[in-house]
């Protein structure tokens, strides 16, 4: 019987092929595994943006609770679902939670963003909040919300803007006429009708300009179809629009450094109890400790100094009305009458169109140091709005000083010029008005 020997050429041939091919998958497993443990999946994260919620181990009408979470809090994502998001807390308790409860890591991120923009920003003026307040991206309550700031904290404010209180895009929508008559004589009666659309819309304040419908014609490509006659007739014009309601938004900064919008009518300016009840109906901004006079028989509550100093105030005002092209109107100084033993005023300068920061200081004079401040005016009347913030800004800023010299309050600085009163220049435009227009009737 004869043995075949195959040959050991083709052999070795085939054995080094087969290990090439198993050392080739090797690589490549090893290499899938290496990219993986190199470039790991990306953790995603939500945070809390509510005062606190409930983590559900179900989404059903009855389901039951696993955690309860807080504002701020954050959390790992385990899985998206229609409206809600399953999570897991630092402590591994899994859980659905609503997706309007949450913020994601973009919002945070914009949030950390803001805080580290403004965190050299000078502090304008302090207020106290009267009722639990969620900070906002940006000003307008329709704007990402997360920080839940607790009643009577006291805030920094930085900077203030200006919101409507609805969208601006259904503020503005005008709302179209009934369809003029067809015949002849209800033409020209919506002819009539349509030129006695202009109307003027009301200022939101001194300074602020107001867009919207001025009755200008218009005139536009005939339609296919229509009539001679009723292409020459006028179309109809849309109702003019009122100007949206606006909101005051400050950008404020807590103890913590959390940094946001807050709605303006939620704060109280922190302004001594003493001085509270002189407001006379206007909005304290802010109010700041200017200087010091001694009263031995003073009896305000305060004074715990043995030498019975009482602390006169600088203080802003605003009117009630938000949505000014200005940060307030009225500068007023509390001064301390010694005969009466209680505050007064002693230097009220309004109205004049204001912009913070006030800041005070020690200016040198010939009579020595004496205590002054300063703040700022629009030198033309002229703001400019930030797009993106809603921070109105003088174009043209003039900074306006005073010093407290022999007791007096007296300009000082470069600019001495003359403060624009603005209620005087509405006046004097009024009375130019009034006599153009009896000039002509004379005539």
């Amino acid at each position: 019987m004869s043995i075949r020997i195959q040959n050991p050429s083709f052999l070795f041939g085939r054995s080094s092929w087969a290990r090439g091919l198993g050392a080739l998958l090797l690589c490549s497993f090893v290499l899938v595994q290496g990219c993986g443990w190199l470039n790991p999946p990306k953790v995603e994260y939500v945070y809390v943006s509510v005062n606190h919620a409930f983590l559900r181990d179900r989404v059903a009408a009855v389901s039951n609770r696993v955690a309860e979470v807080e504002n701020g809090q954050q959390l790992q994502v385990v899985e998206h679902g229609r409206r809600w998001v399953r999570v897991k807390t630092a402590k591994q308790e899994i859980g659905w939670i609503e997706e309007r409860d949450v913020i994601d890591e973009r919002v945070y991120d914009a949030f950390v963003h803001l805080a580290v923009e403004h965190k050299q920003d000078p502090v304008t003026a302090t207020a106290v909040l009267n009722s639990d307040l969620s900070m906002r991206i940006a000003p307008g309550r329709d704007k990402q919300r997360f920080y839940l700031i607790p009643e009577k904290t006291k805030v920094e404010l930085l900077a203030k803007a200006s919101a409507p209180k609805v969208s601006a895009a259904a503020a503005a929508a005008p709302v179209a006429k009934p369809a003029a008559p067809k015949d002849a004589a209800g033409a020209a009666t919506a002819a009539k009708d349509a030129g006695n659309t202009t109307k003027t819309l009301p200022s939101q304040g001194p300074g602020l300009p107001v867009s919207g419908p001025q009755g200008a014609a218009k005139t536009g490509p005939e339609v296919s179809g229509q009539s001679s006659e009723a292409a020459a007739a006028p179309s109809a014009a849309a109702e003019p629009v009122a100007a949206p309601q606006m909101e005051d938004w400050w950008l404020a900064r807590d103890e913590t450094g959390h940094t946001g919008w807050l709605l303006g009518k939620e704060l109280d300016a922190d302004v001594p109890a003493e001085i509270e009840a002189y407001g006379e109906g206007q909005r304290f901004i802010g109010s700041w400790p200017f200087t010091k006079v001694n009263d031995a028989k003073a009896k305000s509550t305060d004074l715990k100094s043995a030498d019975r100093e009482v602390t006169e105030y600088l203080t802003v005002m605003a009117p009630p009305q938000s949505g000014q092209a200005f940060d307030f109107d009225q500068v007023r100084l509390f001064t301390w009458n010694r005969k009466w033993h209680r505050y007064e005023t002693g230097f009220r300068l309004h109205p004049i169109q204001g912009f913070l920061p006030v800041r005070i200081f020690t200016e040198s004079t010939p009579e020595g140091d004496v205590p002054a401040f300063s703040f700022l005016i629009a030198g033309d009347g002229n703001v400019k709005v930030d797009t993106e913030s809603g921070i109105a800004r003088p174009t043209l800023p003039r900074t306006i000083e005073f010093a407290l010299i022999d007791e007096r309050l007296k300009r000082i600085g470069t600019d001495t010029g003359p403060i624009p009163m603005m209620h005087e220049a509405e006046k004097k435009s009024g009375d130019k008005k009034g006599k153009e227009g009896k000039g002509k009737k004379g005539k």
